[in-house]
């Protein structure tokens, strides 16, 4: 490995210390469902997002909902110390396709159907509103 890219590499490493993120893999949930979810709590300052998740009736609000919770759970453990109501939000997540089951099902006159089962990836940053008004 070069200087540059060691170089770089490091910098990566240590940006990566002062974030406290969650990830969540392999899902079986379609990502189109768990985007509208992810969507509902994007950028929402953390303690309203654990409500919005819990009273929301949709399934994978519960999965993201314990994601959360580890994520804030990282931001306690990196920074020794809790987290105050209204200090942490949102700051990213995305949802990404993970590897796709496929099988077949029967059909009429010898012929088999397609069915695609889909899972996701959710990637869940949080950060302090201090950092958000620094960035901006």
């Amino acid at each position: 490995m070069g200087v540059r890219k060691r170089n770089s590499a490091d910098l990566r490493k240590a940006e990566q210390k002062t974030v406290a993120f969650a990830k969540l893999t392999n899902i079986p949930t379609s990502p189109r469902k768990m985007r509208l979810v992810a969507d509902m709590v994007r950028g929402v300052e953390v303690n309203r997002a654990l409500g919005i998740l819990k009273f929301s009736n949709k399934e994978a609000a519960a999965r993201l909902e314990k994601l959360l919770r580890s994520a804030i759970a990282n931001w306690e453990a990196k920074n020794e110390r809790k987290a105050d109501a209204g200090e942490l939000y949102i700051s990213t997540i995305f949802v990404n396709c993970a590897p796709m089951l496929k099988r077949l099902r029967t059909a009429p006159q010898g012929r088999g159907y397609r069915i695609r089962k889909r899972a996701n990836h959710v990637t869940l940053i949080v950060d302090t509103i201090d950092n958000k008004n620094a960035k901006a």
